[in-house]
């Protein structure tokens, strides 16, 4: 079984960044027609497509509703007899529906719904999306690794086909399918407004998950030296709850909320994968490590004891485990 990642502070009224501080903060353009977000998640949400318009009705964004084909619902067989509900991934697509619309508005989005948080299931949903042309696909789940993850890799193997996964929200230590190499794996900031030249100050989340994998081999394009395997993260963005985002959600709360945890950046990165348009250049995780002049570098924060090599638990210059390279600053680390 997996866990979906997040948080929630319930409030009466929108508490939490909307789309146009996510957009401040990580300096992104007005763009993405056209371009597709898929979103796995497990079990049904009854009002996913209700809550969608109400948030993106409240912000002022265009609408994305089934009818004019903005938005789409499926399950993990590309139909429409959608699986059991389940109140709290009912939440956890609430997020992922409002975090890809506050980051990309124009988007198009994909939700496709799993039988259950099986990993068999959910890895189903995946090759769904792969079939019917996701190039942007994101997923806010995670298991601890085991033994035998490697076997699943092929899953998503697919050069020029962006999968981002959650690394989690128990701080230092990795997670599967985020240490795959052929992912790009997502970690978590505090982010804060005000400071710096940009406006906003970002330092690690206590709660992201980073390290070194157990099982995964190290991709080519990593160097740090720390980790003779995979390292846990590439890129990351905001995800802590008491710097999250406002979302809405009425199948089994009361409206808005305020939600982070790595579900919150890992769709966000997704977002941003699309806006770039960039998919068929890109390898896995690799592009952010050949821009890092295209990202915010968090230099600050730790998510818990990882001596001696500290940069796999620590915020620093360059590279570090918890933000990977950086965070978004624009689309061209994408």
């Amino acid at each position: 079984m997996t866990d979906q990642t997040g948080v929630a502070l319930v409030s009466g009224s929108p508490s939490g960044y909307g789309p146009a501080d996510i957009q401040s903060a990580y300096s992104l353009p007005n763009t993405g027609s056209g371009q597709t977000v898929y979103i796995v998640d497990a079990y049904d949400d009854l009002n996913a497509e209700s809550d969608l318009a109400a948030y993106r009705s409240y912000w002022g964004l265009t609408a994305c509703t089934s009818q004019n084909r903005c938005f789409k619902k499926l399950n993990q067989h590309g139909g429409t007899k959608y699986p059991k509900s389940d109140f709290n991934w009912g939440l956890e697509e609430s997020l992922d529906l409002d975090a890809v619309s506050a980051t990309c508005p124009n988007c198009n989005i994909v939700l496709i719904e799993s039988r259950n948080n099986y990993i068999k299931n959910l890895l189903a949903a995946n090759t769904e999306a792969l079939k019917l042309g996701g190039q942007y696909i994101s997923n806010s789940w995670f298991a601890s690794e085991f033994k035998s993850e490697k076997k699943f890799d092929k899953t998503f193997d697919y050069p020029g086909v962006d999968f981002t996964f959650a690394s989690g929200d128990s701080g230092y230590g990795t997670a599967y399918p985020a240490a795959s190499p052929d992912v790009t794996s997502v970690g978590g900031t505090t982010l804060v407004r005000g400071g710096g030249t940009r406006g906003w100050t970002e330092t690690v989340w206590s709660g992201t998950g980073s390290g070194c994998s157990q099982y995964e081999g190290k991709p080519s394009w990593q160097t740090d030296t720390g980790c003779n395997n995979r390292t846990d993260n590439d890129v990351a963005a905001v995800a802590d709850p008491n710097t999250g985002l406002a979302v809405y959600d009425t199948f089994g709360y009361g409206g808005w909320l305020q939600l982070g945890g790595t579900s919150l950046a890992t769709p966000l990165i997704a977002s941003v994968y699309a806006l770039a348009g960039n998919a068929s250049s890109t390898n896995f995780g690799s592009y952010s490590y050949s821009n890092t002049g295209s990202l915010n570098d968090v230099i600050a924060g730790s998510n818990g004891s990882c001596a001696p090599n500290l940069y796999l638990c620590t915020g620093g210059v360059g590279y570090d485990g918890p933000t990977g390279n950086g965070t978004p600053n624009g689309t061209g680390g994408f």
